[in-house]
């Protein structure tokens, strides 16, 4: 007789000991599982600005690349970026030792910390005083600095390139430079899985925007608004045969972003393609790497009462400007510039008053404006078509998009720190604007920030020995024509002493 032989009771709570176990261990796993590789953590921020330069908009989870590797890439490519690294590409820093520049947000995703882009990226940009002076950041500008297309250029060449190997981004991750500090598991994590989804992401990118290789430089400053759109969010074709060089080559200059409460209701973008801010943002933030199932709606809201109401920035020489010349100024821009642009309230503030204005925040005709067509070609009925099937079954679904007919005119207010001038770019300063086309200058440097405060806009030579690092725009090719806003009605048939005196009005708006 077995002694030892459990009860038959005995074996039931045996049983029912190994039940309890197995399903705490498996509520334990799934727990864990979902918490290390599903949940995902936001780095937040309680300071609203900070929250702009620097909080996720939720595009870190389907395109963000992992910190680590983020940190390793100007290490990795240093032959090609040199000492500046990302500034290279004109990414913004709060200081020499920031971690990140300004627009990249954090976020831990399925257990590994990735960062992408956010708002801040494109809408913060800097002005000097002299070629001594430290940069002073504009936020809510345009990002004069940013050298979008070489960035992804880089990426996409990055994904081909032999020497991206999980091998040389793990050393590259332990150099000094970087500081890595990877434990054993994050350690094999990298070099067997991390690295590998990282290149097959950018090739995937790298195939998807192949037709940025038929395009001219963005330019500082500049993007290509909607065809990586087209091609990332609906696989557009985008081969010769289904785009034309116009459509190709419809690169913008950045908005700025200030004051949106009063453009709510004005048509909006450069084309005037929607009249919700609301929409526009959900827009821009797909632009910035979100998928409507990753969007931060939360996070975006909190941006949009930031920007709802942020002030313009002051022309930072309001005490040098000459009273007598900007009162001239003031009723002979009231003349040619108010109705459709709005104009300074007298109080300090501006009036974007659409009933007193008629044509503030609405659609200018092309054949009118006479301005260049590639971004208003590159914006397309099928394209608008696309845009509002974007978060079906969301109460934010887009309903809006629609082509228009030319490009919309804007209120004015902070002018002086939203050059270069015209939709495109494409003229460097107020007091040039004010000139016919043929007077504007068809050949000079943009991608520097030391102003010219007597023409109003960033200076186009910034000094010979710099032409290096600058960027030449050349008005002949497509998509960068200075021409349009010209003629009797804009103010460029008017003698100098008046146009001056109409520069000299809009340092105050």
């Amino acid at each position: 007789m077995d002694l030892n032989r459990l009860t038959p009771v005995e074996q039931a709570n045996k049983r029912r000991r190994w039940t309890r176990f197995l399903v705490i261990a498996a509520l334990l796993a799934g727990a864990l599982y979902y918490l290390i590789f599903e949940n995902t953590y936001v780095v937040a921020y309680e300071d609203d600005r900070r929250h702009f330069m620097y909080g996720s908009i939720g595009s870190e989870i389907a395109n963000g690349l992992p910190y680590w590797v983020f940190k390793a890439l100007p290490v990795l490519y240093q032959e090609e970026l040199g000492p500046k690294g990302y500034r290279r590409f004109g990414f913004l820093y709060e200081s020499e030792d920031a971690d990140l520049p300004i627009g990249v947000s954090r976020r831990i995703v399925q257990g590994i910390e990735r960062v992408w882009l956010n708002c801040a990226v494109c809408h913060v940009g800097t002005y000097r005083e002299s070629p001594s002076s430290d940069p002073v950041k504009l936020y809510g500008a345009p990002a004069n600095n940013l050298r979008l297309y070489e960035f992804i250029q880089f990426l996409r060449r990055v994904a081909a390139d032999s020497k991206f190997t999980a091998d040389n981004v793990v050393r590259a991750i332990d150099s000094e430079a970087v500081g890595g500090d990877l434990n054993f598991l994050e350690r094999a994590l990298y070099r067997y899985v991390i690295v590998d989804r990282v290149r097959d992401g950018l090739l995937d990118v790298r195939n998807r925007l192949g037709f940025l290789d038929r395009q001219f430089d963005w330019g500082p400053g500049r993007v290509d608004t909607f065809n990586p759109y087209k091609a990332i969010q609906f696989n557009f074709p985008m081969d010769r045969d289904h785009i034309t060089e116009i459509e190709l080559n419809g690169s913008s200059d950045y908005p700025s972003i200030w004051r949106q409460a009063p453009r709510e209701g004005m048509q909006l973008h450069w084309d005037g393609n929607n009249t919700s801010v609301a929409e526009r943002n959900l827009s821009a933030a797909l632009g910035a790497g979100v998928t409507p199932v990753t969007v931060d709606r939360d996070s975006i809201k909190r941006l949009e009462s930031w920007i709802w109401d942020l002030p313009a920035p002051p022309f930072p020489k309001a005490a040098e400007i000459d009273a007598g010349a900007a009162e001239k100024g003031r009723k002979l821009y009231a003349y040619y510039c108010a109705d459709c642009h709005g104009m300074g309230a007298g109080d300090g503030g501006y009036d974007y008053d659409t009933a007193r204005y008629g044509r503030l925040g609405r659609v200018v005709r092309l054949s009118d404006i006479a301005t260049d067509r590639g971004r208003w070609a590159s914006y397309t009925e099928n394209f608008a078509a696309a845009q509002n099937l974007l978060y079906a079954g969301y109460p934010w679904r887009f309903s809006q998009f629609r082509k228009t007919e030319g490009y919309a005119s804007q209120p004015l207010d902070g002018i002086w720190a939203r050059s270069p001038y015209l939709h495109n770019g494409s003229v460097p300063t107020l007091r040039d604007l004010l000139e016919p086309a043929d007077n504007r200058p068809a050949l000079w440097y943009r991608g520097g920030d030391l102003f010219d405060f007597a023409k109003v806009g960033y200076r186009s030579d910034d000094g010979a020995a710099s032409k290096v690092s600058l960027f030449l725009y050349d008005t002949s090719r497509p998509g960068n024509s200075n021409r349009g806003h010209e003629g009797a009605a804009y103010g460029t048939e008017l003698d100098a002493a008046g146009k001056d005196a109409i520069v000299e009005y809009m340092k105050t708006l």
